[in-house]
């Protein structure tokens, strides 16, 4: 017989990694991505269709015959693309619009946490100038500001200065008329990546991200710059209470939605001192990097899992882990995240280890293939180097050895991914 037909939506790590855990499905014949990278297209086939082209992906999906189509990034979920696809009889791995509005309106995320009892920081809603003293005055320092848009991880200031805080406060209520002050939550980030539809959930190996730029968790936020998983932070006690307290009440209400949930439900956890988890943030989709830390502790049939989800059966199949780490680091082009300097070649992106129990691969971002074939980046998070390992200090190990291969003139990378946790 011959295997699924799968189109993932995308193109950056996430995506490459969701293509090489497809490919490697064995329910999947084959892999077409959209408009994928120069790591998708070593997996299978790269389509030139964006992300936004909700009616062209589709007639993609109808030309190709596809059997399952992967939605990665947010804003094609928060367009609409799941409905758009089931309307024409393709399933989806993703939420419909109404579902995605959990990443796509914060504010709405937080009144549905606050409906649900969800354990989250407060939140305040500033919609004039004149309110920021007061409001500013409401929380204790630092304040967490955020834009009620869809902003790639970037569009939430964490500051202690009172001057820095007003002046994105007023410049957020001018572009978007109104802004977010929430309390911060002090504790241990991690983030929890949970597979869900009407019949069930499965949650997948916690993980966590290394948001700041700079070694030691300094300077601005990022897209991320590495993860690892499984995280010890998230304890056999800590995740109880997040599946307890978090993810029962949010599928129980998901699930009884008009249109039911189908798809990923990121969760992003602060843990407390005390092993308490909140919640600080949902997203709709897989993260990136925690994905490509992820996907390759699923010992089970990718395909099956994300087609089972995607047509409402994810209750009927029995889901298996690995026991080990797994590592990566991102590298990304000068100047990010301010700018990034692309166009420029990449050298040794076909480095690998393969030793006994250690895996280490490269992960494609920001990369394509430039008219006279060399590799070259093009965005800000160009790749990142993987392993899969026992332990985690192995796999960091690997993963930065994978790293010392590569060749990317004027590129960074963080030298402390894991740290917490070693």
């Amino acid at each position: 017989m011959a295997g699924m037909t799968v189109l993932i939506v995308g193109s950056g790590g996430r995506e490459h990694a969701l293509a090489i855990g497809l490919n490697e499905s064995e329910s999947v014949g084959e892999v077409h991505t959209c408009p994928g990278n120069a790591g998708t297209a070593l997996v299978g086939t790269n389509h030139e269709v964006n992300v936004s082209d909700v009616s062209g992906i589709g007639d993609l999906a109808s030309q190709i015959g596809a059997d399952l189509v992967v939605i990665g990034p947010e804003a094609p979920l928060v367009a609409g693309l799941s409905d758009h696809l089931r309307g024409i009889g393709i399933p989806s791995f993703g939420p419909h619009s109404q579902g995605a509005e959990l990443e796509g309106s914060k504010l709405h995320a937080k009144r549905v946490m606050q409906n649900l009892g969800i354990p989250t920081g407060g939140v305040l809603i500033i919609d004039s100038d004149s309110d920021i003293k007061d409001s500013l005055a409401t929380f204790e320092p630092p304040w967490v500001i955020k834009r009620d848009v869809l902003a790639g991880g970037k569009g939430v200031v964490v500051t202690s200065d009172n001057t820095e805080a007003a002046q994105f406060i007023s410049e957020s209520i001018r572009t978007d008329d109104f802004v977010l002050l929430e309390e911060f939550l002090s504790g241990e980030e991690a983030s929890m990546l949970v597979l869900m539809d009407e019949s069930g959930y499965v949650c997948l190996p916690a993980s966590q991200d290394h948001k700041r730029v700079g070694d030691g968790d300094t300077g601005p936020n990022t897209g991320g710059m590495g993860a690892y998983a499984p995280a010890p932070v998230v304890t056999p006690a800590v995740r109880q209470r997040a599946i307890d307290e978090i993810v029962e009440p949010m599928h129980h209400y998901l699930r009884n939605q008009q249109t039911p949930y189908r798809g990923v439900l990121y969760v992003g956890l602060m843990i407390d001192e005390n092993g308490a988890p909140s919640v600080v943030e949902y997203n709709v989709r897989f993260g990136d990097p925690e994905t490509q830390v992820t996907i390759p502790l699923i010992e089970s049939d990718l395909g099956v899992l994300l087609l089972a989800t995607a047509e409402g059966n994810l209750s009927s199949i029995s889901v298996e882990f690995s026991s080990k780490s797994a590592a990566t680091v991102v590298l990304a082009s000068e100047g990010y995240p301010a700018s990034s300097k692309v166009g420029r070649e990449i050298k040794g992106a076909d480095s690998s280890i393969e030793e006994g129990d250690i895996l280490g691969l490269v992960h494609h971002a920001g990369t394509r293939i430039s008219d006279d074939g060399r590799l070259i980046s093009s965005g800000g998070r160009v790749l990142a180097t993987t392993a899969i390992a026992p332990d985690l200090r192995t796999a960091v190990e690997a993963s930065y050895a994978v790293m010392e291969e590569i060749e990317l003139p004027g590129s960074h990378y963080r030298s402390d991914i894991g740290h917490r946790a070693l």
